[in-house]
């Protein structure tokens, strides 16, 4: 059995925060403004995940009126995700994720990121698919006003599962 989830988050650029973008900082002049480290990479992966496995969104299962996540690695966060697919009986088949931003270029930090992601989900990084595109000086991306993630997952039922 197979179960699809999709996601999209948008958090916005300011200064004087870390930029950590698929658990990965990347040195820049912005960062990502939210509760947590506001990683929108991660965010939109947790979120396709619970949502393929309909069990609601991000925010029910990690408030941003918790003081238990102020600031919080997203990748805890990715962590309790996990576990959910865990309980599940469900594993990753593949995963796809866009990055929308002006700048910086993601390009050096995605094969970490994926790597990242695929440790953290016990899955092969090859199974984990991060692009990154341009706002093209259009909207709030391309001012620089913000970034959007988007992601879709597939996820496919363990075969040890007993009936």
């Amino acid at each position: 059995m197979y179960r699809i989830g999709q996601a999209t988050d948008i958090h916005q650029l300011v200064k004087n925060r870390p930029l950590v973008i698929g658990g990965v900082e990347i040195p820049f002049e912005f960062g990502l403004l939210g509760h947590s480290d506001a990683d929108v990479l991660t965010h939109v992966i947790i979120d396709a995940i619970i949502g393929a496995l309909g069990l609601g969104d991000i925010g029910s299962h990690f408030p941003d009126t918790d003081l238990k996540y102020k600031n919080i690695s997203s990748l805890k966060l990715l962590e309790a995700t996990f576990l959910l697919l865990e309980q599940a009986n469900y594993q990753v088949n593949n995963l796809d994720c866009t990055v929308l931003l002006e700048e910086p270029l993601l390009a050096p930090y995605i094969p970490k990121m994926r790597q990242v992601i695929a440790t953290i989900l016990k899955t092969d990084p090859s199974l984990i698919n991060i692009k990154a595109t341009r706002g093209e000086k259009l909207g709030f991306v391309g001012r620089q006003e913000g970034i959007v993630a988007q992601a879709i997952v597939l996820l496919e039922r363990k075969s040890n599962e007993k009936s």
